[in-house]
């Protein structure tokens, strides 16, 4: 089964979060082909059928490490969005780029499995 075979009309009228995230100031900048990478998934979302003004991009985790969510602002908003039942879709180019830590990762995934929010 492919990814457009699960993505059902109830995710496409939600929102589709792109989650940007690198762990340093350092990695930010030196690593720019990453970080524009990352950006490219709203072009992912789009080919999956979600509107431009239905995406989010979420980068203000840029150089803020992924063991914690005290000063990740995005994933606590992201997270509290999908607990809302208001995502449908997250994009992300790596899991290790959402969480590091295992009870972020827990906690989010019960989450979207809850309100049927799919992972890429």
């Amino acid at each position: 089964m492919n990814a457009n075979e699960k993505i059902k009309p109830s995710h496409m009228q939600r929102i589709a979060y792109i989650y940007i995230r690198q762990s340093t100031a350092a990695q930010v900048q030196s690593n720019r082909e990453s970080t524009d990478r990352q950006y490219k998934l709203k072009d992912r979302a789009i080919n999956l059928g979600w509107s431009p003004s239905q995406i989010k991009t979420i980068d203000e985790d840029l150089a803020c490490s992924g063991s914690g969510t005290s000063d990740r602002p995005g994933f606590v908003t992201m997270t509290s969005e999908v607990a809302l039942g208001l995502v449908g879709l997250i994009l992300s180019i790596e899991v290790s780029r959402v969480a590091r830590n295992n009870a972020d990762w827990y906690r989010l995934l019960d989450l979207c499995s809850v309100t049927n929010t799919l992972i890429v």
